[in-house]
């Protein structure tokens, strides 16, 4: 009975950990499967928005302080124009151009950028394997963004592909997912200082609010028929990605990361791409290219690597100190 116990508390601890990365995943393919019906910055506030009130709803039955200074509002508000508004607003346009798979391999890149903006503003340490993930991720990012005539041009000497439309690029939705993931690489960084005047969790369900404000403002001015198109499953994929794919995966994630599973958190966020190209395969049919496939596997060694850093050098200094002398 002991040991049953144990194993259930084991198997319900794993799911546990693994449940955001599932659900972010999972909410990128809800998203694509509704994006048709819908509109870009409409779909962005609408999965904010909502998902901030429950945030904060949850918030008060957990008696967590608001904020009280104008130091964290400032902080909350910049948390959210750029956490906020431009990642999701970034996610969802690029969402048009691009699949969900492949998207969220490009967004759950910004480990990258995390491990240069936090070695810049905070010392820490990259270290060999940092730096060797952030080559190769740079390599699986060229992969997947540039496209397949100039990369095997390039590799056949045929330099005349190099005559790049740039502004066919800046076009692409894999340009937009990879301002997305800066995005998300800046608010990563920022929430450091932000939980420096104000609770984590409340400052979520704020930032989710006050960024989604801005979509909706975008939305009403720039776009029509933002729901005169969406029909019942497609209800039903916008509010799984609001509950589940924002509040509810923000909610456990920031309840691990209280309780100090920080590190071991942190490792699990190559499962979200995984799992975004696993249902979008299966539910929408997205076919990735043999360049393309190449390329999400070394973003997601990359970011492995990045993630698993400090503990890979410690296995390695282990490994040599017990060579015999």
């Amino acid at each position: 009975m002991e040991l049953s116990s144990k194993k259930s508390i084991s198997l319900g601890t794993a799911i546990l950990f693994i449940a955001p990365f599932f659900l972010w995943g999972t909410a990128m393919v809800a998203m694509k499967g509704v994006i048709t019906q819908t509109t870009p910055f409409f779909l962005a506030g609408f999965r904010l928005v909502p998902a901030g009130f429950l945030v904060l709803a949850a918030a008060a039955i957990l008696k967590r302080p608001q904020p009280q200074t104008w130091k964290s509002w400032l902080w909350i508000g910049l948390f959210a124009l750029i956490d906020g508004a431009m990642f999701q607003g970034f996610l969802a346009a690029g969402l048009v151009r691009t699949s969900a798979g492949l998207g969220s391999v490009m967004i759950d890149s910004q480990p990258l950028a995390v491990a240069l903006l936090s070695s810049w503003l905070f010392g820490e340490i990259i270290g060999f394997f940092g730096w060797l993930g952030l080559i190769i991720g740079i390599l699986g990012i060229s992969l997947i963004g540039f496209s397949d005539r100039l990369i095997y041009g390039i590799f056949q000497g045929d330099w005349t592909v190099l005559s790049f439309d740039w502004l066919g690029f800046l076009d692409r939705g894999e340009f937009l997912m990879l301002l997305a993931a800066l995005s998300m690489a800046v608010g990563t960084v920022l929430i450091r200082y932000v939980t420096l005047h104000s609770d984590p969790i409340v400052a979520t369900g704020w930032h989710m609010i006050l960024g989604g404000i801005p979509l909706f403002a975008i939305s009403w001015w720039q776009e029509s028929a933002q729901w005169i198109n969406i029909d019942l499953s497609g209800w039903l994929a916008l509010s799984y990605a609001t509950v589940f794919g924002s509040a509810i995966a923000y909610g456990i994630f920031f309840y691990l990361a209280s309780s100090g599973n920080l590190t071991s958190l942190s490792s699990l966020t190559f499962l979200t791409p995984v799992f975004a190209l696993l249902f979008g395969n299966l539910i929408l049919a997205e076919v990735l290219t043999p360049l393309q496939s190449v390329g999400v596997c070394l973003t997601l060694v990359s970011i492995y690597l990045i993630n698993q850093r400090e503990q890979l050098l410690k296995n390695l200094k282990l490994r040599i100190d017990e060579q015999p002398r």
